[in-house]
């Protein structure tokens, strides 16, 4: 048979749609084109294929060979479709069964020697795979990164020879488990951060409900640490959101690695990374550090020395969850739902407002050095807090065990979280304007309090609304049916840069 069909997968965004290898022997000058919209990766396959063909002691036919890659606008990257390509051109001159390659879908780069190299987004390809009801075959390196796929049937190979063997029935590959035992290491601990009780009950009520968090405070008083320890009190992941993190960081260039498996991103970006870094881009998109800490923590240490236009990326993402990268060629959309914290010092030195004196900046190098961060995305911004610099005599105190444990607070945590998801089936973070009035429910003098706050303070709705559900978050962790005066009056509380301290003190 001169002709032969292979069922693959290509990569578009954080989906895995198909592409059907068609491989036509034909007679004419022999040579081997591509056609599909294949990228320079892609057309190099070719002396890929040949040579491990030969090399794994078949016949390169002789004859004029065509591969189209089907759909043909869908832009075809990467080595993945080695293995596919090469089946095909197996099967269409007659070295292995064509009907064994119906119900089985091919990834994989071929090496030289016939050695099978591993592809980006084999667990996309999996859960894919899986929904299309065909088993997949792809390099043993990717194998525990695509049996994370519950129900998908996947087969690992090393070699070409052990794929044609496969379809050959003569040495039947077996299902590929998980073969390595999935730990979950703990992170930093809570307990290790001396002092700063409001700042930990704020990152408490932060986890709790999902909230984005920004500390001001002067260098060395525990905002970095503070941050770093937040993915240890966030609940625990579902298996949903694990396999969507996971997804996202298979696509990605860095690729999956199953130490990380349900434990949640902490994505710390430096300050000068631009805003393709931040949400993504490239002429075939690719997650940027927005999406890869998608159910985890985006943390932006020294937040006014990012550039202006840079930050106002997030705006969007912040409120949607979501983000769309739209190239000339390609538009993908990435998933985004991601915990923001930030850190900022009160002045250009650090130290306003220090009894010793040691700040020297003038009241318009604060205001210009606080306008680096636009007024929407501060009020998109749940909770300010301000950490001071914590007294010398309790930070050398010997045997300061005053902390509560990671494992304490994540108690806490959950319960307060399984409370929110009975009642609207979400964190409070992402109640909408309908849902927060039904469950954040004020009395008359919580009314008055909020709107007295509001003309003091200058809120938006926004920000208002962003009280509503912080004040909500604080009820769930006092396990109370409705917002007290004491949950509102702590949630305004958290509203640090709108209390407009002032500059001169």
């Amino acid at each position: 048979m001169s002709l032969a069909v292979v069922h693959s997968r290509a990569l578009s965004g954080i989906d895995a749609p198909p592409v059907t290898v068609e491989v036509h022997l034909s007679n004419g000058l022999p040579g081997l084109s591509i056609v599909g919209l294949p990228e320079t990766e892609v057309k190099e396959s070719r002396d890929r294929v040949r040579s491990a063909l030969l090399t794994a002691n078949f016949e390169f036919p002789a004859r004029r060979i065509t591969v189209n890659l089907a759909p043909a606008d869908l832009p075809k990257e990467g080595g993945r479709f080695d293995l596919p390509i090469a089946l095909g051109v197996l099967a269409a001159s007659g070295q292995v069964p064509v009907a064994a390659l119906h119900d089985v879908e091919f990834l994989g780069e071929l090496a030289l020697t016939g050695q099978l190299r591993s592809v980006r987004g084999a667990l996309t390809a999996a859960l894919a795979a899986r929904t299309a009801q065909r088993s997949l075959m792809l390099p043993a390196i990717n194998a525990d990164e695509a049996a994370l796929a519950d129900g998908a049937t996947v087969y690992a190979a090393g070699h070409l020879l052990d794929v044609t063997a496969h379809l050959h029935a003569s040495a039947k590959l077996t299902t590929h488990q998980l073969t390595t035992q999935v730990v979950i290491e703990p992170g930093p601990d809570l307990g290790e951060v001396r002092g700063q009780q409001q700042a930990k009950r704020a990152l408490e009520v932060a986890a709790a409900g999902g909230h984005s968090l920004l500390l001001i405070g002067p260098p060395g008083t525990g905002k970095t640490m503070l941050a770093s320890r937040l993915p240890g009190i966030l609940p625990c992941m579902t298996d949903t959101e694990a396999l969507e993190a996971a997804a996202v960081q298979s696509v990605s260039h860095q690729g999956f690695s199953l130490k990380r498996w349900k434990q949640r991103p902490f994505r710390a970006p430096h300050h000068t990374a631009s805003g393709v870094a931040l949400v993504g881009g490239g002429g075939l998109p690719l997650p940027g550090e927005i999406s890869l800490a998608h159910h985890g923590v985006l943390f932006l240490d020294e937040l006014p020395e990012f550039d202006r236009r840079v930050l106002e990326v997030l705006r969007e993402p912040l409120e949607s969850g979501t983000i769309t990268i739209s190239r000339a060629a390609r538009q993908a959309d990435f998933p985004a739902r991601f915990q923001l914290i930030a850190a900022m010092n009160p002045c250009p030195c650090g130290y306003l407002g220090d009894t010793g004196g040691r700040c020297r900046c003038t009241p318009d190098q604060v205001r210009n050095y606080r306008a680096r961060v636009s007024g929407p995305l501060l009020d998109r911004i749940d909770m300010h807090v301000e950490v001071p610099a914590v007294p010398h005599s309790e930070l050398l105190q010997a045997n300061n065990n005053d902390g509560e444990s990671s494992a304490c607070v994540r108690e806490r945590v959950q319960l307060a979280r399984e409370r929110q998801l009975q009642r609207s089936g979400m964190a409070n973070c992402r109640l909408d304007t309908k849902e927060l009035e039904r469950v954040c429910v004020l009395n008359n003098a919580q009314r008055q309090l909020l709107e007295l706050a509001m003309q003091r303070l200058g809120l938006s709705a926004r920000s208002a609304h962003r009280i509503l559900k912080v004040a909500r978050t604080i009820a769930d962790l006092d396990a109370a049916q409705d917002i007290g005066n004491e949950h509102l009056s702590e949630a305004i509380q958290y509203r640090s840069l709108d209390r407009r301290p002032s500059i001169n003190q």
